[in-house]
């Protein structure tokens, strides 16, 4: 049929209005929220004892609290359990005076949680009961999807089932938190490089299909006792990792700890300054490797596939789930998880970033 020309000329104005509609929405889709630059997380021992030690004595880690920018806890500690209505008040109150926001490690997918719908169903009631207290929920953390799928269901589930369940609960993340920022963590190298990057395209495609923003920042938990206990892994290739966000417009995060303080425990060896030199030492090794690559020597490092790289990671996120160290504060003494983190930041973010 003859469509007149003015009718031609509607129906190609449609045509580019809706793929410039689809276009928005895709790139909508995929564009993160800035991320805090350095976050502390600290063990969760003794029925919250480290936290609470924080806000019934500020001043004893006031230093600490000025070069940081977020508190994170895992979701299933912020309850009844632990502490009282009356206390949370209080504290999310004291964080919002000091200007630090909340984020709150949750599942996604989860043994107990097979579905990311079944999931957030079980999470919300705790998040909202957290926000009915005063709290902001300025960010979650989904504890490594991936690596349940891969080793937590029963019977097991194939990689495609990770992908669909993880973007439904990011969907219904967004809908019912729509300021809420999203980080998705996984393993490394128990996910080996090459996975990660098929992962991470594989999510956000899934997100662009179903009109939902993308992830907000990607977040690596590095054991890197495994780069010489087990041949796996390196440095280098999480540089390269970090460079792949980078090239997708998706922040980088980096999850600094003490991956040999439970080999040392086992041995009877480990104290509060295993976990100390733990996280120093991974500062110091990321940092040679990030810095090596801007001054144009990486080809003297040990790795035969190295990315050029674009210096430290998005987002500092110093995190104790080993239950170390065992004193929280003062940050003016040795070995305290605080002071860790003050000296960790200290070295390897002011300087190189505008911090607060």
């Amino acid at each position: 049929m003859n469509i007149p020309c003015s009718r031609k000329t509607c129906t190609v104005a449609l045509a580019i209005l809706i793929a410039t509609v689809v276009t928005f929405r895709s790139a909508t889709a995929q564009s993160p929220q800035p991320l805090p630059l350095v976050v502390m997380g600290p063990p969760d021992i003794e029925n919250g004892r480290c936290w609470r030690e924080l806000f019934e004595h500020p001043d004893q880690w006031a230093q600490t609290r000025a070069v940081i920018n977020e508190l994170l806890f895992p979701d299933h500690g912020l309850t009844n359990r632990n502490f009282t209505d009356a206390e949370m008040r209080a504290w999310f109150a004291q964080m919002q005076k000091w200007g630090l926001k909340l984020e709150l490690e949750t599942g996604a997918i989860k043994p107990w949680g097979v579905t990311g719908e079944g999931t957030f169903n079980r999470e919300r009631f705790q998040w909202d009961h957290i926000l009915s207290l005063g709290a902001r929920l300025d960010s979650i953390a989904m504890d490594e999807p991936l690596c349940c799928v891969k080793f937590g269901l029963t019977p097991a589930k194939p990689l495609d089932y990770a992908v669909q369940e993880t973007a439904n609960f990011i969907a219904l993340v967004r809908k019912n938190y729509p300021q809420t920022a999203i980080v998705e963590i996984e393993g490394y190298p128990s996910s080996p490089f090459q996975e990660h990057l098929w992962w991470i395209d594989a999510l956000q495609k899934k997100l662009v299909e179903m009109h939902v923003r993308g992830l907000d920042g990607y977040r690596l938990d590095v054991d890197s006792v495994c780069y010489s206990l087990q041949g796996k892994g390196s440095w280098s290739e999480v540089a390269r990792l970090q460079q792949f966000c980078h090239s997708r417009k998706l922040p980088f995060s980096l999850i600094y700890w003490a991956p040999g303080y439970n080999i040392a425990k086992a041995l009877g060896t480990a104290d509060d300054s295993t976990w100390y030199t733990g996280v120093i030492e991974q500062g110091y090794n990321y940092d040679q490797v990030t810095k090596a690559v801007q001054s144009g020597m990486a080809q003297k490092l040990k790795s035969d596939h190295f990315g050029r790289g674009d210096g430290g990671p998005d987002q500092y996120v110093i995190e104790s789930y080993v239950g170390a160290p065992l004193r929280t504060i003062p940050d003016t003494d040795e070995y305290t998880f605080t002071r860790s983190v003050l000296d960790f930041t200290r070295k390897f973010v002011l300087g190189s970033h505008a911090v607060k």
